[in-house]
């Protein structure tokens, strides 16, 4: 596998100056069908007055000393169309923060039950990060017998398209988001197939959210709750196909956690009521979220609300959603 190339094919060429000539005969729909059709292809169109230029839409998928290192989600080839093959998918990202991510997978490898799958995505990590994910290195040894999977990016992906690259190799019946904040001190999984045994159950974990009116959430003691927190966010895989993937505009992680919730509660069928979210007293211990702490107040609270109009976008009329627990 190479790099590809950063020139065009002829045939994308070809639609670009097409979708040039109708800006400029003030054709627009017919513009936005052809930018449309250029980026399903992979290109990206960027505008400069009437003039533009053609850009792959993602960072390269590249080999490298028998490394794929993947460019986009999409690129990663997917097992959600084959039978489950294990109990549970742990997902981790690893970025910046090494210990974080080796105190999580001490916790799983003295914890999780037999049938567990980790999936790592070393997000272009830093180098004291990536020294840590070497063949051969402590952060590698089996976790419940096997050795945990590592997908390798070319460029440092946004929070959702990361965690959509992982969940392209999640194996297990259940799919379990993990924040590296977190610390299993006994088994965290196993009460996690137990309330998703329950049909009317969407999404479970060990951190509820709940809302008065889906503008503000708050965190919630449950059981039952409106969302669960990505530090230990736990549904089915088989909801991944019907429902997913994530959307991939939220780069930053904050909300997604909320939007991921309630598309799962509300489901694909709109006639029928919404799923539950349920919160479980499980045994995992909250350490400091560096995501978090390590911006500027200005930035994360910026980055927030951003993220929190597409919760809003898809889901303001939804009061259905609701679980009616009081939030105070």
């Amino acid at each position: 596998m190479t790099k590809p190339s950063s020139t065009p094919p002829s045939e994308i060429g070809a639609l670009a100056r097409e979708r040039a000539a109708a800006r400029v005969d003030r054709e627009y729909a017919r513009a936005d069908v052809l930018r449309a059709e250029i980026e399903a292809a992979g290109w990206r169109v960027v505008d400069h007055g009437t003039a533009y230029r053609l850009e792959p839409a993602a960072p390269p998928t590249i080999e490298a000393v028998g490394v794929v290192r993947y460019g986009s989600a999409a690129a990663v080839p997917s097992v959600l169309d084959v039978p489950a093959k294990a109990a549970f998918t742990v997902l981790l990202l690893a970025d910046d923060w090494p210990d974080d991510l080796a105190r999580m997978l001490g916790g799983l490898r003295a914890h999780a039950p037999a049938g567990t799958q980790v999936v790592i995505v070393a997000n272009d990590p830093a180098p004291a990060q990536a020294a840590c994910l070497a063949p051969g290195s402590a952060d590698l040894e089996p976790v419940a017998g096997a050795e945990p999977q590592v997908l390798w990016t070319s460029a440092r992906l946004g929070y959702a398209a990361a965690l959509n690259a992982g969940l392209h190799r999640a194996c297990g019946t259940i799919v379990v988001l993990a924040d590296t904040s977190m610390e299993p001190t006994g088994d965290a999984l196993a009460p996690l197939a137990g309330a998703l045994a329950d049909p009317d159950v969407a999404v479970a974990g060990g951190f509820g959210l709940a809302s008065p009116d889906l503008r503000h959430f708050v965190e919630a003691a449950g059981p039952d709750v409106d969302a669960i927190e990505a530090y230990w966010l736990a549904f089915r895989r088989a909801d991944v196909s019907t429902l997913g993937p994530l959307d991939e505009k939220f780069v930053f992680y904050r909300n997604l956690d909320i939007w991921w919730s309630l598309v799962l509660r509300a489901g694909a069928d709109p006639d029928r009521p919404p799923r539950r979210a349920l919160r479980l007293d499980l045994p995992l211990v909250r350490h400091e979220h560096r995501g978090w702490t390590s911006l500027p107040a200005a930035e994360r609270d910026r980055l927030s609300k951003r993220n929190f109009y597409r919760v809003l976008d898809r889901f303001r009329d939804r009061t259905d959603l609701l679980s009616g627990l009081s939030t105070g």
